[in-house]
């Protein structure tokens, strides 16, 4: 029998090449693989006739070969046009990089084709079809297939063929939550709810199994919560401060006025810092509401009362970034900061001579990414670290430093626009401060909701606004080709737009599966001007600042949640020239337009996450994307917010009746989530 540990390569049919894929993919284990949830699912529907084809639909047709494909290349594209007809209508279809189509659709064949219907001018077309025998399609018609996140060499059957194959010898753990609990919550049982996630039945068994799995995920992330408050709690503040004439210079010497938010989110930062116990405070505000200048006038007073503080960045960029502002504040401003950086890319000369500082004293201020909490840094006085949503401090890190001697003040600043009943929930281990108002004088971003046929224009104007010597983000939402059915990816596309626009435009593309070194080089190029156009997924969302760029475009913006697509924007209008956001949507259908217009109507975070929270419902996640702090391998905190309310009062009502989860009947639940929080790392680790 298989067990939870045991190696894919015990997995009838993967073998030593295939298992280095799944490796790619972070899966290892058979537990791993079985934990590997689909992203969605696709229903082959019986074809439909070529009148009744609607643009932004993704279906089947049952088409008769017209003429020979006709092939044209532009710079790096080879695409191909073919006409294909029923007896109610035609529909012209395009390939790219297919040159060998030319062979296999010959005129008079009959094809099931099968993909998204787009608008092109005032005719309708499929990109990119799949295309099957009729009798192959009629094969899958009406199944339910899983659709997984894929990487190069690796396709949906196999993965499927895979998880078949390790659960017909799995050992499944026998069900750990009480019966009790399982009614309470509409639960179906663990054994059930791994198998249907997989092999549904229907729709409806699909989303049953969902709701177990998302259920234990909360679950387990709410139940490591809980403690973490307990522990956080009775920490006694080990570097009592005094508020200095420094931040009052500072604030008085800046060339702006704090808002009422900043204003407030600082006097509790302060009563924090002189109190009896250890701040862990969360600064919540949208992007550019100045969240930064808090930060910096806590730092400030550390280091003025004799200590060191620590300022932790998502990336080396937005850290080197920050390391520079601060070093100009500096000197504009005679600010007590010695500052220092320490990143993964200095030379061990330089890492030797920043460890050397920090360790004296010497250096009162240290900036870096997630390097900072490493063992060969050892800190002289340090009493407060700030970081951001993406290096949340769970328990791991605060006994990383304990283990130093260290129990420091922690400050957590957050741009994701989460409703505040939900940062309750969700936060439960941090005292909330929010800033709502955006700083006088910046300029709203101009929002526009469009179809696929607005495309050229857009790339007209990208070419027109970097003529003025702006930059553009472009953000697809998969990596490669064959992650996602009808979805636009950053690799192809990079090459797609080089064709589309003029040739002195440098168009690079970014994306997670990159070696860091990479990505630091191409959002350094990027920050520094040397490239036009960034494509890109959603790894842009934070830990790059680039005021010069005025242009955001999302391609497939209906698989974004709301929130989400509010927080790329935000990667624009940071400078003083007027910037503008594109989302273009090949969904044409009524609910999706209107969801997205949402966007068009409000630049306030808060407010879009609150309507992103009333539209979307569980049966919605199936091909909406999620990411953040709080990217869940299965739930997700909009679609499923009134699961997690529901989790939230069982688990804090367990530990008000059982705190320990010690009573006979607690002790399979204990151990199994126990056993998952050990195992995973934190949820919201760096």
């Amino acid at each position: 029998m298989l067990s939870e540990d045991s190696s894919l390569l015990q997995v009838k049919g993967i073998g030593e090449k295939s298992v280095k894929l799944y490796q790619k993919l972070g899966l290892y284990t058979v537990g791993d693989l079985l934990q590997y949830f689909p992203k969605g699912y696709e229903r082959f529907e019986a074809p439909k006739k070529m009148d009744s084809l609607i643009s932004g639909e993704t279906c089947a047709v049952l088409g008769r070969v017209l003429n020979v494909p006709v092939m044209r290349k532009t710079n790096r594209l080879t695409i191909l046009t073919v006409n294909v007809r029923d007896d109610a209508g035609s529909l012209s279809l395009v390939f790219f990089n297919m040159a060998f189509l030319t062979k296999v659709l010959k005129p008079g064949m009959v094809f099931v084709f099968r993909g998204l219907v787009q608008t092109r001018g005032i005719s309708l077309i499929m990109e990119q079809p799949k295309f099957y025998s009729p009798e192959e399609y009629h094969k899958l018609t009406g199944l339910l297939m899983p659709r997984y996140a894929l990487t190069k060499g690796l396709t949906h059957q196999a993965i499927q063929k895979a998880v078949q194959n390790a659960w017909k010898d799995y050992a499944v753990e026998e069900e750990y939550l009480p019966k009790e609990l399982l009614s309470r919550a509409g639960l179906p049982e663990i054994e059930p709810a791994l198998r249907e996630i997989h092999f549904p039945q229907d729709e409806a068994s699909a989303l049953l199994a969902r709701r177990r799995l998302v259920f234990d995920e909360f679950f387990a992330f709410l139940l490591q919560l809980r403690r973490n408050k307990d522990l956080s709690a009775q920490i006694p503040n080990e570097w009592p401060m005094i508020e200095t004439a420094d931040t009052v210079r500072y604030v008085d010497a800046l060339p702006f006025r704090l808002t009422k938010g900043q204003k407030q989110a600082w006097a509790e930062i302060r009563e924090d810092l002189e109190g009896p116990l250890c701040m862990n405070r969360l600064v919540q505000g949208d992007v550019g509401s100045g969240k930064t200048i808090v930060a910096f006038l806590a730092l400030l007073m550390t280091v003025a009362n004799g200590y060191q503080g620590a300022l932790m960045a998502p990336t080396e960029v937005l850290a080197v970034q920050h390391y520079e502002t601060l070093l100009r504040d500096v000197k504009k401003y005679s600010l007590a900061f010695r500052p220092v950086l320490l990143v993964g890319s200095m030379t061990a000369k330089e890492k030797r001579e920043a460890y050397e500082k920090i360790a004296s004293g010497e250096a009162n201020l240290i900036i870096g990414t997630h390097a900072l909490i490493q063992e060969k840094v050892q800190y002289h006085k340090l009493a407060l670290v700030v970081t951001d949503e993406q290096h949340r401090f769970g328990v791991r890190q605060r006994e990383t430093l304990a283990d130093k001697g260290l129990r420091p003040h922690v400050l957590v600043m957050s741009a994701t626009p989460i409703p505040r009943t939900l940062a309750i929930i969700l936060y439960g281990d941090l005292k909330i401060s929010l800033i709502k108002e955006m700083p006088v004088g910046r300029l709203p971003i101009k929002n526009c909701v469009v179809n696929s046929s607005y495309r050229p224009k857009a790339y007209k104007f990208i070419a027109d606004q970097v003529a003025k010597g702006h930059q553009a983000y472009v953000i697809c939402p998969q990596v490669e080709e064959g992650e996602m059915e009808d979805a636009e990816n950053v690799v192809d596309y990079a090459e797609k737009l080089r064709a589309a626009l003029p040739p002195g435009i440098v168009v690079a593309h970014l994306h997670g599966k990159m070696k860091a070194s990479d990505k630091n080089r191409i959002m350094e190029d990027f920050a520094a001007k040397n490239i036009d156009v960034l494509v890109s997924t959603t790894v842009i969302e934070v830990g790059i600042n680039v005021p010069n760029s005025t242009v955001m475009m999302v391609e497939n913006a209906e698989r974004f949640g709301l929130a989400q697509l509010h927080q790329l924007r935000g990667r624009v209008g940071r400078g003083e020239a007027q910037s503008y956001c594109i989302f273009i949507s090949t969904n044409e259908s009524k609910e999706t337009m209107r969801r997205l217009e949402i966007l068009n109507t409000s630049n306030d975070g808060f407010f879009v996450a609150s309507e992103d929270l009333r539209l979307r419902g569980p049966g919605d996640l199936f091909g909406i994307r999620q990411s953040g702090e709080f990217a869940f391998r299965i739930g997700d905190v909009y679609a499923d917010a009134e699961l997690l309310k529901q989790t939230s009062e069982i688990v804090d009502d367990l530990m008000k009746t059982d705190h320990e989860l010690a009573l006979p009947e607690h002790r399979a639940m204990r151990e199994h989530f126990d056993r998952v929080n050990a195992k995973a790392v934190d949820f919201r680790t760096i």
